[in-house]
């Protein structure tokens, strides 16, 4: 399996609005793609900005490249991103599973 991490950050003020926008865009398109087993997103807010960090895992780099495409380094983005991203990274990094506990509890909302 393969976790695959992001991290961009909004003001502190657009952070719940941003989260109800990814569940809309990236949250979504990682569930209909073949190979998505999961994302688990974390923030944090502190000094007026909310730091966003994604982690989604994957059943493959094959599965990664049917989300991302074939330069699977660089980070997928949406049309609206612009309006609250103050800092992002362009770039991703991909790591292999090598020990996992159960799964995390989460809102049903979350799933």
């Amino acid at each position: 399996m393969i976790a695959r991490t992001w991290r961009g950050s909004t003001a502190a003020r657009d952070a719940d609005a941003y989260l109800d926008y990814m569940r809309g865009t990236g949250f979504a398109a990682y569930r209909a793609t073949p190979g998505n087993r999961g994302v688990l997103a974390l923030r944090r807010v502190r000094d007026g900005r909310a730091v966003f960090l994604l982690l989604t895992l994957w059943d493959s780099i094959d599965a990664v490249r049917a989300f991302a495409g074939d330069e699977i380094d660089r980070a997928v983005f949406y049309p609206e991103d612009d309006r609250f991203l103050v800092a992002r990274d362009d770039h991703v990094d991909h790591f292999e599973l090598v020990f996992a506990d159960p799964s995390p509890a989460c809102d049903d909302d979350d799933r």
